[in-house]
């Protein structure tokens, strides 16, 4: 009977974990207990140099690396030898800045895009529709942002 008891008195505990260890792969799930705790993402992550681009420049379609819709202030392109594609990452710097819907930016970004000039310690982040869309974004110290990978993304990224 104490064994059975025992039992049963673990089973919210394995709950709990197993609640923790589910969450700890949802990005808006963290974005939530950021808000509520104050305290940012955290883990392995990069210290990268950023560049910008924007639909409309030379050879920016309107379709990313896997065949999905470019979002502004959402799509960054990567080096996928370094960031695997289809990652989730939360860039501190960009938490503020203002989204094209007037809107603050959340620091989330979705790895969904290559460049030919992306290698290694490198990032863009794509912006928008023409050059104007890049002026938020050109406040940022752009030779050093830190991205950390928080979690992946199925499909397509959310726009």
């Amino acid at each position: 009977m104490r064994r059975r008891l025992a039992a049963l008195a673990a089973l919210p505990l394995i709950a709990i974990a197993s609640n923790a260890q589910a969450a700890s792969s949802d990005p808006l799930g963290d974005l939530i207990t950021s808000v509520v705790t104050g305290s940012l993402p955290s883990g392995a992550g990069w210290n990268l140099k950023a560049t910008l681009y924007h639909a409309g420049a030379k050879g920016v379609g309107a379709l990313d690396s896997l065949g999905c819709k470019v979002v502004a202030m959402r799509t960054v392109a990567i080096d996928k030898n370094l960031i695997p594609k289809r990652s989730v990452l939360f860039i501190k710097e960009t938490v503020g800045l203002k989204m094209p819907d007037g809107s603050t930016h959340d620091g989330y970004w979705y790895a969904s895009d290559v460049g030919g000039a992306i290698k290694g310690q490198r990032i863009d982040l794509y912006t928008g529709s023409g050059a104007r869309s890049m002026s938020q974004a050109r406040a940022l110290n752009l030779a050093s942002l830190t991205a950390i990978r928080v979690g992946e993304f199925k499909g397509c990224p959310p726009a």
